[in-house]
């Protein structure tokens, strides 16, 4: 049994909207070639949903300015993202855009004066820190032997 198969000649257009001009493609690239491990795949991560974000309101990369980035994280915080996510993601985008900066990409980042939310740096964990640990270590190896057991 011998199977054939036939093709036509097509005249349909093939239209072709590249996602990024070859400067941002670079920049986006040599960005991430920068990083290794867990802190790339979190800057791509980070870089995918700006670009998302960017994509579902028609801006190019390299056409965004500052108000869009600051648009950008009230949207992040509108949608309930954690401070510190917001933060975190604000400061892979204005990474990005210093290192097109002084590549020479771009003639300034219109991230650099970008709001970053505020960070509570006290933890709230309910266990102990380093220092609370070393006390505690410290305390139990002036106690008696057995109370040093037990802690």
């Amino acid at each position: 049994m011998t199977t054939e198969t036939t093709s036509s000649p097509s005249t349909a257009v093939a239209v072709v909207d590249p996602a990024f001009s070859d400067a941002e493609r670079y920049a986006l690239a040599a960005f991430l070639a920068g990083y290794r491990g867990l802190t790339r795949e979190a800057y791509a991560l980070d870089l995918r949903q700006f670009i998302a974000w960017c994509k579902a309101h028609d801006l190019r990369l390299f056409a965004v300015r500052r108000a869009d980035v600051e648009c950008y994280a009230r949207d992040l915080e509108e949608r309930g993202r954690a401070r510190a996510t917001v933060a975190r993601r604000l400061c892979t985008v204005a990474g990005f855009y210093r290192y097109a900066e002084q590549e020479g990409l771009l003639e300034r980042s219109p991230a650099v004066h970008v709001r970053r939310p505020r960070l509570d740096y006290e933890s709230h964990a309910t266990g102990l820190d380093r220092n609370e640990v070393g006390t505690l270590l410290v305390a139990a190896g002036l106690a008696s032997p057995s109370e040093h057991a037990l802690v």
